[in-house]
């Protein structure tokens, strides 16, 4: 009856349909938005919509109170889709910076490896096994002397010496 008479421009009907309807009409519009501010938004352009097309309410079984719960609520889903459009999405992926080496950082990366791997070519083949084990793979001194059957002492020397070589070939 009140949708009938603001569908006829009645401002006192409009008046009592939103003191009867409010309330749980704003909180449909919180439960969607979560946000206080925008159900207060999202209800008074409910409300203007309702305001505005009271005439297309037909009585059809359904209560009046569904048809205006249901206009809340799609205004209410409608402002959370427009907020999720103006949030940074995947467009803003794309303009941030990628911590990884750029192109020429790996080309220069590549370079320097192979630079190493041919200096480490020119050391004997025992003395080149032994750095890449001491300083790749973390093996100890006393570890590589077992593994080379050689005391530390020589170990330690192969080391020295082979550093010093790598230390000369790549500053050619």
């Amino acid at each position: 009856m009140l949708i009938a008479r603001t569908a006829l421009g009645e401002r006192a009907a409009f008046s009592d349909l939103y003191t009867h309807t409010a309330a749980k009409l704003f909180g449909i519009c919180l439960r969607v938005l979560h946000d206080r501010a925008e159900a207060e938004e999202a209800i008074q352009e409910a409300y203007v919509k309702i305001w505005r097309h009271a005439d297309r309410y037909r009585a059809n079984g359904l209560s009046p109170m569904t048809w205006l719960i249901t206009i809340a609520r799609n205004t209410a889903i409608d402002r959370a889709r427009r907020r999720r459009e103006v949030q940074p999405g995947l467009d803003v992926a794309e303009t941030m910076a990628d911590s990884a080496p750029g192109p020429e950082a790996q080309a220069i990366a590549a370079s320097e490896r192979g630079h190493l791997s041919a200096c480490l070519a020119e050391l004997d083949e025992g003395h080149s096994e032994a750095v890449r084990r001491a300083y790749l793979g973390g093996e100890t001194y006393a570890e590589l002397a077992a593994r080379f059957d050689v005391p530390l002492n020589t170990m330690r020397t192969w080391l020295r010496r082979s550093l010093m070589k790598l230390k000369e070939c790549l500053t050619r």
